[in-house]
């Protein structure tokens, strides 16, 4: 009997002794939950953020190559930027009627050509017509040493057929803004001399020798 009482005893005082250590250990988790530990320690971005303020716009002409006004637009050539020469395009023992004129930028910056070269061979009372149907579309550029080609036919099997000992050409009054430039003589493509008529034509401005040349040597 008394064994038995002992033993209830006990364990009645273990079970106290338990939950007193049971309440102490809870009481410490919360203890240290409340205080803050490394990980609950912000961290502070590596990059801080842009300031806000006003966007910087790059200041007007920044990246400009020098060939554009302010509005963006390439300048017409003008007599100065080109050079010119005219070449014979017919096979040889043939007789002379068709023509090549290149115009070469021989400047430091871009500029356009546009329309049709004023070509005046010998006496003849205005510049060749421009051959239908080879009327040119928009200006376009040439930067330094492109070329821009133009063809020349000489005879048409017209009547009045006189005698070519030089020619002159001039790119006209660009825009109609400003007064023609002074003719510019060209050298002859062949020695001596060569025939004309009124059927004599030129072609609008091109961007390559084919374009410029098939429409008179098809004539």
């Amino acid at each position: 009997m008394n064994t038995t009482i002992r033993s209830t005893r006990r364990a009645r005082h273990g079970l106290r002794s338990y939950a007193v250590g049971a309440a102490a250990a809870a009481a410490l988790l919360a203890t240290t939950a409340c205080e803050p530990g490394e990980a609950d320690v912000a961290v502070a971005p590596s990059t801080p953020p842009a300031a806000s303020g006003p966007a910087v716009s790059a200041a007007p002409g920044d990246g400009d190559n020098g060939d554009a006004d302010d509005s963006g637009s390439v300048a017409l050539c003008t007599h100065q930027d080109l050079s010119f020469s005219a070449t014979r395009y017919d096979a040889p023992g043939e007789q002379l009627r068709h023509i090549m004129v290149v115009a070469v930028n021989t400047g430091g910056t871009t500029c356009e050509v546009q329309n049709a070269p004023e070509i005046t061979l010998g006496d003849a009372q205005g510049p060749a017509p421009v051959m239908e149907g080879t009327e040119p579309g928009e200006p376009f550029a040439l930067a330094p040493g492109e070329k821009a080609y133009a063809g020349v036919l000489t005879t048409g099997g017209h009547r009045d057929t006189y005698e070519v000992t030089f020619m002159n050409l001039t790119l006209g009054s660009p825009g109609g803004e400003a007064e023609a430039e002074e003719p510019v003589e060209l050298e002859m493509p062949t020695e001596g001399s060569f025939q004309a008529d009124d059927g004599q034509r030129v072609t609008g401005w091109q961007p390559t020798e084919g374009l410029a040349m098939r429409p008179v040597t098809l004539s």
